[in-house]
């Protein structure tokens, strides 16, 4: 589903400008912040503040559409939640970028080590902050 449809099924009002933002979201292959999704929003319509991107967000996040994440850059990146299957982040520190994967390996680990605990592992996040090696 995406951003709109799911925002329809939860009964959210979705004005115009939410639409735009929607759109701009859905839009997205990387994890834009309210500043980058504001810029793409008013290539669509340029009537729209930054100020309701940043509400817009914080109401999609609420209704839990998108996801938050805080890559100690000092931004707030988001990503549809319903949309992306799990993976994991792995943050270079040197030029910022994200790089999404899956290790079946890691999953195991997780889970045996919730295990050992006493619990059952029902939600997480990985995210692995490098920068590249010196050829």
């Amino acid at each position: 589903m995406n951003i709109e449809q799911l925002c329809e099924s939860k009964g959210m009002r979705l004005t115009e400008q939410r639409k735009v933002i929607a759109k701009a979201l859905d839009d997205s292959i990387d994890h834009p912040d309210v500043e980058e999704l504001y810029k793409r929003a008013v290539e669509i319509d340029n009537n729209i503040s930054v100020a309701t991107v940043y509400r817009t967000v914080r109401l999609f996040e609420e209704a839990g559409i998108l996801i938050r994440h805080e890559f100690r850059d000092g931004r707030s990146r988001y990503e549809n939640l319903e949309e992306c299957d799990h993976h994991d982040h792995l943050i270079n520190i040197e030029d910022g970028s994200i790089i999404e994967f899956t290790n079946d390996e890691i999953e195991i680990i997780q889970r045996k080590i919730a295990d050992e605990l006493g619990f059952d592992l029902v939600d997480h996040r990985l995210e692995l902050y490098a920068k590249p090696k010196k050829q």
